[in-house]
Parts: C-alpha cells; sequence; structure tokens
C-alpha cells in the first residue's frame, strides 16, 4: 500500500512561514494601548464629569450663601429694633403711671413676643446635599472644604442660639398673660396675625409685684438673649461674606 503524506503548504504550493515573535510582541502592544488609551479616555470623561458637578454645587452653594447674607442683615437690624422695644417696653411697665400707658405696652409687648423677625434660617439645601449624599469628596480643594464645614457649624451655632431664645420668648409670653387681656390683644391682630397699634388706651390686668418682678426679669433675658443673638449674626454675616468672596474668587463665579 502506497502511503501518502500530507503537505503543509498552502493552496498552489507556496509555503507559508510561521509568524514571528516580534509580531505577536507588536499586536500585543497594540491592544495594550488601545486599552490604555480607552481607560485614559474614560478617566478624563469622568474628571470632566465631576469638575462640572462641582462647580454646579459650587454655584448652588454661593446661591444659598447670598440668601443668608440677605437674611442676616435683616435679622440684625430686626434685632437693634427689638432691643429698643425691649428697652422701652421694660421702662413703661415699671412706669407708676403704666396704666395711662397700654396703648404702647400692649403693642410693643406684642411686638417683642413674635419669633419670626429674628429667628435665623439657614439656606442649607446644597449644604445637606453635600455632606449627607458624600458629596464633598466632589470639592478638590481641600481650604474649601474646612471653609463649608466651619460655615456649617457656625449656622447651626446661631440656630442653637435662636431656639434658646425662642424659649426664653415663651416664658415672656406666660407671664405676660397676667398684664394683658386676650380680648384687646384679638382686636390688635388682623386675619395674618399682623399687629396692629390699640386706637384705644386697654387697661392692663391686676397684677402684683412679684409679677412685675418676674416680667422684669423675663425681659432682662430677652435683652440678653437679643444681644447675643445680634452680635453673633454680625460675626456669621462677617464670615458668610468673606465665604463667598473666596469661592467667587477660587471658581471664578459672577
Amino acid at each position: 500500500m502506497e502511503v501518502h503524506h500530507h503537505s503543509s503548504s498552502a493552496p498552489g504550493g507556496t509555503h507559508t512561514p510561521g509568524k514571528k515573535w516580534t509580531h505577536y510582541l507588536w499586536e500585543f502592544l497594540m491592544l495594550f494601548l488601545a486599552v490604555f488609551c480607552g481607560f485614559l479616555a474614560e478617566n478624563q470623561r469622568e474628571h470632566m464629569v465631576e469638575h462640572k458637578r462641582e462647580k454646579q454645587y459650587i454655584l448652588s452653594l454661593a446661591y444659598d450663601i447670598k440668601a443668608d447674607i440677605s437674611h442676616l442683615k435683616t435679622i440684625i437690624d430686626n434685632k437693634k429694633k427689638r432691643q429698643v422695644q425691649l428697652d422701652s417696653l421694660t421702662l413703661l411697665l415699671n412706669d407708676p403711671e403704666n396704666k395711662e400707658r397700654g396703648n404702647s405696652i400692649y403693642y410693643l409687648a406684642l411686638q417683642v413676643s413674635r419669633r419670626i423677625p429674628t429667628l435665623f434660617t439657614p439656606n442649607s439645601g446644597t449644604m445637606e446635599q453635600l455632606k449627607n449624599a458624600g458629596l464633598l469628596r466632589l470639592i478638590r480643594k481641600r481650604e474649601i472644604v474646612d471653609s463649608i464645614t466651619k460655615y456649617d457649624v457656625s449656622t447651626k451655632n446661631l440656630v442653637t442660639l435662636g431656639e434658646i431664645e425662642n424659649t426664653a420668648l415663651e416664658s415672656f409670653r406666660t407671664t405676660a398673660t397676667r398684664f394683658l387681656n386676650p380680648f384687646e390683644i384679638e382686636k390688635m391682630l388682623d386675619e395674618e396675625n399682623n399687629v396692629s397699634r390699640p386706637t384705644n388706651n386697654p387697661p392692663l390686668l391686676a397684677y402684683s409685684k412679684t409679677d412685675l418682678d418676674e416680667i422684669n426679669y423675663k425681659l432682662y433675658r430677652l435683652k440678653f438673649n437679643n444681644r447675643g443673638g445680634r452680635r453673633d449674626a454680625k460675626k456669621l454675616l462677617k464670615q458668610a461674606t468673606n465665604f463667598l468672596s473666596v469661592l467667587k474668587k477660587e471658581y471664578h463665579l459672577e
């Protein structure tokens, strides 16, 4: 039997030599470069996305701080007015002829017991997002992160002082019921609880010297809290103004 040997020649009888090791090395290098360049492109894209998000959050934070600055200016002004009202109310209540001062006493007592005009509530939406969603990592500049943290602490401190002041206001309102007739107070309030000065001279209720001593102490507490709140509101206003300037400079904001 004749044995036929199969040749590994290409069609047409042409011999194909084996690929050199340099060919495989070149293919590996090309594949590596393709993967590496793809990685760099994806990494660059992620950085661009994160930088864009960082700028958006900084813009939003700057907007919140601007709102805080405007609110703080109003609160500082309101606290200055309240200090005058508290001093006046103290003098009128301790005037031996205070029964002739009912018009002013009722009006001032209601004005100083209102909470909203001097209560600071920060615009903290962006701040809470940055903290609670772990987005502070987007902020590349360490000094900005530190400033954000310090500003957050300062706003919370002022809010806490406001809560203490509100407790003192509640205590004052309770004591004031021994002096003021609720039916007269009702006449001074409109449908939206805006206060108007009485057109008559509403009488005070009968009270004791102990009652007068107690309301004097409550007024003193309000004055103390009002001065402290105004002082700290000024400090926060300065901090907010400086912080906003830094954000505008570092991120080229308008």
